[in-house]
């Protein structure tokens, strides 16, 4: 009849925790992008990724990353190589470049994946917001 009786209140815990999902709800989407890039749009279906693949970006100050480390032009031909050296069939890349770039640009990173011995480049687009309108009769 004289025994303390003892407790842990966990009320403190669960609101810790609330605030902890919160910020996690809120941050996780943000960590599926890491390079700023607005992509051109395309009305083609999405193709499921079956793989991990590199992702090559190429920013609106044609700085340009590989996943989110940044290189120079000149050493991503080396760096890609560096990358699959281990592997015997080397996996394509996806390349995310922001519709601002000119196409040229474009073109000439293209071709530095290519010289890596890299066959397969995804370009990565956008939905289209609404379909253009055709010449009407």
């Amino acid at each position: 009849t004289g025994q303390l009786v003892s407790e842990i209140n966990v009320t403190p815990f669960v609101d810790v925790m609330l605030v902890l999902l919160i910020i996690f709800m809120v941050t996780a989407p943000m960590m599926t992008q890491g390079i700023d890039v607005n992509l051109p749009q395309s009305s083609a279906p999405a193709i499921p990724a079956e793989e991990e693949r590199l992702m090559v970006t190429v920013n609106k100050e044609r700085k340009i990353f590989i996943n989110e480390y940044s290189v120079e032009l000149d050493t991503l031909g080396p760096k890609l190589l560096a990358i699959y050296q281990n592997q015997q069939r080397r996996q394509g890349v996806f390349l995310r470049a922001d519709e601002s770039i000119p196409y040229g640009y474009v073109v000439q990173v293209m071709g530095v994946i290519r010289q890596a011995g890299i066959e397969q480049i995804g370009m990565v687009t956008e939905p289209l917001k609404e379909l253009p309108k055709g010449p009407s009769k």
